[in-house]
């Protein structure tokens, strides 16, 4: 055999491999607004920036609706088995939009065959920050809602449970907002015990999947010493603690009061 015909033979080993693995894999994707959802329910495809477009194969997309969508938002309704892709020129997807600023860039456009409505919303309770990310058919047609899609645990709620019992008043997904040399800044904290006028305790529940990596742990440390010049004392709780030891997690808050 030749080395081209061996290339050749060892290419199409990788992509019946890589097809293999595909199978059951499903895109979670983010519908901008009720435009692009009309587009994937009646024109049956959806675009995924370049930049942003996954290595991975996959089989199937599921489309979250964000908070823009009013009382039909923060959600996952809809999923469709996908069909070609190919890349195109975003004022060649959309016409009529050809003076839009990215309108020479190109993308992804995911043609879909069938387009299948969910027996019931996946729901963002949390809340999560969500954008593209993978789960399976499986757990996209079991989960209840958005950390259930990953396999992660419901720690805040298992915290709100503990907190609540052992009586301790808490705000659940308290913004703070402020001002620093930056310019305007804005944080999400789980819980909050506000204390007077300014500051009090902050209490992050850290699930191991979500919060791992250089660049998460960064951003955690950044928010950590913002917040406190805010006022605030940190109580980063993490996940094996609260999963294994509960009442060492309530301690903590209770000592930091």
């Amino acid at each position: 055999m030749s080395v081209i015909g061996y290339m050749q033979k060892e290419k199409a080993k990788k992509e019946r491999v890589e097809s293999q693995k595909a199978k059951g894999r499903v895109l979670l994707a983010v519908v901008k607004d009720k435009r692009d959802l009309e587009l994937i329910l009646k024109k049956k495809w959806y675009r995924i920036p370049i930049a942003h477009a996954p290595r991975l194969r996959f089989q199937y997309l599921a489309f979250y609706q964000p908070i823009s969508f009013g009382r039909f938002g923060k959600r996952i309704e809809y999923y469709a088995y996908v069909g070609r892709q190919k890349i195109v020129q975003r004022k060649k997807l959309l016409p009529k939009e050809a003076a839009h600023p990215r309108a020479n860039e190109y993308y992804v456009r995911v043609m879909l065959q069938k387009v299948l409505k969910l027996p019931r919303a996946i729901r963002n309770t949390s809340p999560r920050r969500v954008s593209f990310g993978f789960t399976t058919l499986e757990r996209l047609r079991k989960a209840k809602n958005i950390l259930q899609l990953y396999s992660v645990a419901e720690t805040e709620v298992i915290i709100a449970e503990a907190m609540k019992k052992a009586g301790i008043n808490f705000l659940e997904q308290k913004y703070v907002i402020g001002k620093d040399k930056n310019g305007y800044r804005r944080y999400r904290i789980d819980f909050a015990i506000p204390a007077g006028s300014r500051g009090g305790i902050a209490i992050e529940c850290d699930n191991k999947k979500a919060h791992r990596g250089k660049r998460q742990l960064a951003r955690d440390n950044q928010k950590d010493a913002w917040l406190k010049r805010q006022g605030w004392k940190m109580v980063r709780l993490k996940e094996k603690d609260i999963l294994e030891n509960l009442g060492k997690c309530v301690q903590r808050i209770n000592r930091s009061k």
